[in-house]
C-alpha cells in the first residue's frame, strides 16, 4: 500500500516535467517566423503557425489576430500554452501615410493587446517582439536599456511602444524582445536587396549616419527557443553583438558574397529624403537577456557569414 501511494503522488510530477507545450506563432510566413519554423523542428513541443497569408510548401493556419474574439477561440480551441507574436507592421515609411494608419494601429498595438487578453484567460505566457524603432528622439551613443524611457519618432515606433505598453497592461506573464536591423534569408531584406544590388551596380551610395547592430532572424529564433524553456517576466533586447553603420554592413555583405566590382561610398541620410527620422544610434544593451536565459549572441559577422552561405545554399 505505501509503494502504491509513493508511486501514485510520483506520476503527476513527472507528467507535469515532460508536458508538452502547445505554441501559437503567429506572422509565420514572415522573416522571423520562417525562422521560428526551422528551429521548432527538433522541438518536442507542438507548434502551430499562423498567418492572414499562404506560403508556398509549408502548412499555414489562418488566424487574424486584429479579431479579438478569433483569437479568443483559436487560443481555447488549440489549448495554448504561449503565443509568440511575430506579426506586425513593419514598413517604416508606408506607415507614415495616413490612408494605413488605422492598419498600423491595429497590426502593431491592437493585436498584441488580443493575444495578451486571449493568454491571459489561458493562463500563457505571451512573447511579443518589439523593436528599435521605440527609441530615437533623444541623441545618445550608449547602448539603449530595456529600462529606458521610449521616445519613437514615427507612427511606427510609437505603434510598437503602443503595442507594449497594453500587454504591460493587460498581461503579467509577457516577454517583450526588442530587437532590430533584421534580415534572413526570407521575404524583402536590407541583406538580400544589398546582396542583388552589388552584384549588379557599379556604385551605391549608402548611409554611413545611423549605426546599430544587424540581427540574423535565425539567432533571435533560437534565443526565443532557450526563453520558451524557462520564461522570465519581462522586456529584454536581442541584437547580434557589435555595431556598424549601414555602410559598413553593405561593405561587409559584397566582401562576403565576392562582389568586388561594386564601388560603395558613404552618404548622410539627408541625402536620401524620408518621412521617418530613424534613429541615429540604435544599438541595444543585451546584458538582461544573456544573464537571464544564458542565451548566446552571436557577433553581427559571424551570422551574416551563415546567412549568406544559406541564401547561395537556397536553403528554403
Amino acid at each position: 500500500m505505501l509503494i502504491y501511494l509513493l508511486f501514485t503522488t510520483f506520476v503527476p510530477e513527472t507528467h507535469n516535467r515532460t508536458h508538452h507545450m502547445n505554441i501559437l506563432v503567429t506572422g509565420a510566413n514572415g522573416q522571423l517566423g520562417n525562422e521560428m519554423r526551422i528551429v521548432a523542428r527538433g522541438s518536442s513541443d507542438n507548434f502551430i503557425f499562423t498567418d492572414v497569408s499562404q506560403q508556398e510548401g509549408v502548412a499555414t493556419t489562418y488566424l487574424d489576430i486584429t479579431d479579438l474574439e478569433a483569437v479568443r477561440a483559436f487560443v481555447k480551441e488549440h489549448k495554448v500554452d504561449a503565443t509568440v507574436n511575430c506579426a506586425a507592421w513593419t514598413n517604416v515609411d508606408a506607415a507614415e501615410a495616413p490612408e494605413n494608419r488605422a492598419l498600423v494601429e491595429k497590426l502593431n498595438a491592437t493585436a498584441p493587446e488580443n493575444l495578451a487578453k486571449a493568454m491571459k484567460e489561458a493562463g500563457g505566457w505571451l512573447i511579443h517582439i518589439s523593436t528599435d524603432y521605440v527609441f530615437g528622439a533623444e541623441p545618445y551613443n550608449t547602448p539603449c536599456r530595456p529600462d529606458q524611457k521610449g521616445t519613437p519618432t514615427g507612427v511606427y515606433g510609437e505603434t510598437k511602444k503602443e503595442g507594449e505598453e497594453r500587454i504591460r497592461k493587460t498581461l503579467s506573464q509577457f516577454i517583450i524582445i526588442r530587437t532590430a536591423w533584421l534580415y534572413s534569408e526570407f521575404g524583402k531584406n536590407f541583406c538580400k536587396t544589398m546582396l542583388q544590388l552589388t552584384a549588379t551596380k557599379p556604385q551605391l551610395k549608402v548611409v554611413f549616419d545611423q549605426c546599430g547592430t544587424p540581427t540574423y532572424a535565425l539567432d533571435l529564433a533560437r534565443a526565443i527557443m532557450v526563453i520558451l524553456s524557462k520564461p522570465v517576466q519581462g522586456i529584454y533586447h536581442f541584437s547580434n553583438e557589435g555595431v556598424c553603420s549601414w555602410y559598413d554592413f553593405t561593405q561587409m555583405i559584397a566582401r562576403i558574397a565576392g562582389h568586388t566590382a561594386c564601388d560603395i561610398r558613404p552618404c548622410y541620410s539627408s541625402e536620401f529624403p524620408s518621412p521617418v527620422r530613424r534613429p541615429a544610434y540604435s544599438v541595444l544593451d543585451k546584458r538582461s537577456i544573456r544573464e537571464t536565459f544564458g542565451v548566446e549572441v552571436p557577433y553581427w559577422v559571424d551570422s551574416l557569414e551563415k546567412c549568406i552561405a544559406n541564401i547561395n545554399g537556397k536553403r528554403r
